[in-house]
């Protein structure tokens, strides 16, 4: 079997979307969901927070409740193809040190590799809550490789290894969105703390920082998907934000 093919072998298929395996170390695979769609204009990389992951897919959809993968459906009605980050098979947990690692860089970029071969436009990487790590490590460390980056609901505590305002944000020189919910109560994500990632983006051609308010009803731990963290009941309008800003990125 050649390596694209290996590349492209998927182990549940849907005409909406797949779940692949990509080789991405030696004897080393992580999953991606991959949903394309008919003359898109750009792909949205996605990395859910939490310890990664994105759940079971079932008919064609990932179906685990973190902000971007729940909202799945709201980015591809936008015209952009979907790549959802899994998770490597020699770990079932992305924690903070994780998503700056070797090992963790060197699978976003086979990912990143396999989802450009699938699709010759701009790659937008989209992080939430832990999953902001990885983009800005991303965007760090493969620059020319992504048209741009969005952090919603970013890590910005400097307790945690990878904090998103502790990386080495001046070496980004892409634009950059930063999406928080002004009601955040997670104690790694303060919003009063957003700011500094701002300060930290100075190569960054453009940069900008929404604050929202809205949604409802939200239930559960304060630093999980279904509470103001996650954007719960604004989905919709969070991502329209997001796909505005990609269509024309401004300070």
């Amino acid at each position: 079997m050649t390596a694209l093919a290996l590349w492209s072998l998927a182990i549940t298929g849907h005409a909406e979307g797949t779940l692949i395996k990509v080789p991405t170390r030696d004897g080393v695979t992580t999953t991606l969901f991959w949903e394309p769609v008919p003359d898109a204009k750009a792909t949205v990389f996605l990395f859910p927070g939490g310890a990664g992951g994105f759940g079971r897919v079932e008919s064609g959809k990932p179906m685990g409740q973190n902000f971007l993968v729940r909202s799945e459906h709201h980015f591809t009605s936008h015209g952009f193809n979907v790549a959802i980050f899994g998770r490597p098979s020699d770990s079932q947990d992305l924690d903070y040190a994780d998503r700056i690692g070797g090992a963790h860089m060197a699978d976003v970029r086979k990912v990143l590799e396999f989802v450009k071969h699938k699709a010759d436009v701009p790659v937008w990487m989209i992080g939430t809550s832990r999953g902001t790590v990885s983009a800005a490590a991303a965007a760090i460390h493969m620059p020319g490789e992504m048209a741009g980056v969005v952090l919603t609901s970013s890590v910005v505590s400097y307790k945690k290894p990878g904090a998103v305002p502790s990386q080495d944000l001046d070496r980004i020189q892409v634009p950059v969105l930063v999406l928080h919910h002004a009601r955040d109560a997670c104690p790694v994500c303060q919003p009063h703390e957003v700011p500094g990632i701002l300060r930290g983006l100075k190569s960054a051609p453009v940069k900008k920082a929404i604050m929202v308010s809205g949604g409802s009803n939200p239930t559960g731990n304060v630093c999980e998907a279904l509470h103001w963290h996650g954007f719960i009941g604004m989905e919709q309008e969070a991502v329209d934000l997001i796909a505005a800003w990609i269509r024309m990125p401004a300070n």
